[in-house]
C-alpha cells in the first residue's frame, strides 16, 4: 500500500539578480577575511578559533565577523554589501 509523502525544502529562495563574482587570491597574507555566522550554536566559537589561526599563522590583516539573525533566512543585503566591500574573502558556515 503506497502512501503520500510530502517533502519540504528548507532552503531559502535565491534572490533575483544574485550573481557570483569570483576573484582569486594570491595568498592570505595581508588579506581581510570575513565570516557570516548563520546563528547556529557554536559557529561563533569556531570563527574565533579560525580568526586567530588566520591572523597568527597566515598573516591575515583583519577579520570581519557578522551574524545573521537566523540560520533559516538569507543574510540581509546590507550585510552582504558590507562584508563584500570590506573583505577579500568571505566565509559563511554553520556548526552545531
Amino acid at each position: 500500500m503506497a502512501g503520500t509523502v510530502t517533502l519540504f525544502d528548507p532552503t531559502a529562495p535565491r534572490r533575483e539578480g544574485a550573481g557570483v563574482e569570483r576573484r582569486t587570491l594570491a595568498g592570505l597574507k595581508g588579506a581581510v577575511v570575513g565570516f557570516i555566522d548563520n546563528a547556529k550554536p557554536n559557529f561563533n566559537h569556531l570563527v574565533d578559533d579560525l580568526a586567530d589561526l588566520l591572523v597568527n599563522r597566515y598573516g591575515v590583516r583583519a577579520v570581519v565577523k557578522r551574524r545573521k539573525r537566523s540560520a533559516s533566512v538569507p543574510a540581509p543585503e546590507e550585510m552582504l554589501r558590507e562584508v563584500t566591500g570590506q573583505c577579500d574573502l568571505v566565509i559563511t558556515g554553520s556548526d552545531d
